[in-house]
Order: C-alpha cells, then structure tokens, then sequence
C-alpha cells in the first residue's frame, strides 16, 4: 500500500513510528522499499555525499530533479520526499511554487521539504494550497549553516527553545503535514512533538519524535570522511566494499578472473577460422 501524507498523519494517532532514510538513485531506492521503508528524502545533503560538496548550498533545482526522478521510478509504495535546494524558495512565494511544482512534475515527488520557520510560513500556505505537501525542517538547518556559526546543536538555551517550539506551531499552522527535527536536545524534540498534531521525523533529536531519518550512507558505514554523533552505524557496508574491490582488483592482476563462467564459448567461428584471421592481421 502506498505510503501517503494519510499514513504519516495514522500513524501519529496509532502511535506508530514512522522510518524515513535518504536514498539519491534507482538501485538503491528499490532496496529501500523492499525492505518497507516509509518514505525516503532526496536530500540536498547529495551535495555532501554524491557529488563531495562542503555544504549543500551549491546544488541546484535540476540536481535535484534528476536524481529525484531516479529515486521515484524505483518506488511503488515509499512515498518520495525532495528537498528543495538553497535559494529555490527564500526569493519569493511565487519562485517557491513554482519549483516546488517542478519537483512534483519533473522529479515525480510525492512531497517537497524545505527550511525554516515563521520567516516561511507564506511559502508553505502557498504550496500546500497548490496541492503538494509540504515537509518543514526545525532545528540545525544546512542551508543556513553560515547564518548558524557551522552545523551545531539548535535549540539548547530557554529562548532559543521558545523560538522553535513557536515555530514549529507556525509551520503546522501554515498547513506542513510533517516537520523534522534536525540536532535538538531530545527534552525538546519530545516537548515539540507532543504539541504537535503534525508528525515529527528526527534526526539527532532523540526518541520522542516520531520518527526517524538518516543519510543511508552513514547508517552504513559507507561515509569515509565524516559520521555524525546521532548516526548509528547498522552495519559495515563500506569496509565490505572496500574489501570486494580490492579482491576484484587481486583477481584481474592476476588473471583469476574472469573464469570461462563469466564467458562467452560458443561461436559460429571455428578455431582455424580465428587462426586464419589471426595470420592475415
């Protein structure tokens, strides 16, 4: 059955949580589903991962339209969340409809995501009541990353945990049907979420949201240069990785591979034929 905002909202009021993950190709979001997976979030944090970015301020709308797009067609049932990009929404509300259309268009999403609080709340009433839902993101926001002093824990003193709290009142209010909680102390994730009708999707804000997602390349070991303190490595994907290449490489060296499986024997040329070829070149 097809994850949709109807199974986010169920799911709050069931108590049930709610498993997101990022995802950026086909091949990996058709791993994702089979395992039933929520939903999935083409994050601009593709930036960082797929294409080795610091930031994820430099990506772009048709980045993430196209592997936006890759994702979607490898789902049936995991609804598909898209991240609009740096600079695709802060202009203006009419630009923040308009790409977040080409999102639901071009890159097929079920939903889009974008940061911030009250200073974006048009911006969500405008979407919403154009049809796509919409994603909210509190807390540590990347896109603002220089504004915050770096990628640091949001929320910690008693007016910054007012302010959030408001909101993430104001984005419900504006009409986000979900809003995550990126690098808040769980006491407030917990205090938000159970203010909220809307679901909250954490990462780094502890057990009391009501769910959770991460970048899957951290969930698995497969991030080289950096893992953050709320990823819980599930397993040890990339050192297998590693280890397969590096076995690969050994066997091509030395000649162990390919086999006469991994071949093509049969043809209509004979033996002599090839000889005679051989002889004239």
């Amino acid at each position: 059955m097809k994850n949709t905002v109807a199974t986010f909202a169920r799911m709050k009021q069931n108590g049930e949580k709610i498993s997101m993950l990022t995802c950026y190709d086909y091949s990996t979001a058709k791993l994702e589903e089979a395992a039933g997976i929520n939903a999935i979030l083409v994050g601009d944090s593709l930036g960082n991962v797929m294409l080795g970015l610091e930031d994820t301020l430099s990506v772009t709308m048709e980045d993430m339209i196209t592997y936006g797009h890759a994702v979607a067609r490898g789902c049936q049932d995991t609804m598909v969340v898209i991240d609009m990009p740096f600079l695709s929404y802060q202009v203006s509300v009419e630009e923040a409809v308009r790409n977040a259309g080409r999102l639901m268009k071009e890159g097929r999403a079920n939903a889009v995501k974008l940061e911030g609080g009250r200073p974006v709340c048009p911006q969500i009433k405008a979407i919403t009541e154009a049809g796509i839902p919409v994603m909210a993101h509190l807390g540590m926001t990347p896109q603002s990353v220089n504004a915050l002093g770096g990628n640091r824990v949001q929320g910690k003193s008693e007016e910054a945990a007012r302010q959030l709290l408001e909101d993430a009142l104001a984005v419900q209010a504006a009409g986000a049907f979900s809003l995550v909680l990126e690098c808040v102390p769980a006491g407030l994730a917990a205090l938000i979420t159970k203010n909220l009708t809307i679901p909250t999707i954490g990462i780094g804000g502890g057990a009391g949201c009501d769910g959770q997602i991460l970048v899957y390349q951290d969930m698995l070991g497969m991030n080289m240069d950096f893992t953050p303190k709320f990823a819980k490595q599930f397993d040890n994907i990339g050192e297998r990785m590693v280890d397969a290449f590096r076995t690969y490489m050994n066997e091509v060296q030395n000649g162990t591979f390919p086999t006469e499986k991994q071949s093509f024997v049969k043809s209509d040329c004979s033996d002599e034929y090839l000889a005679k070829l051989d002889a004239e070149f």
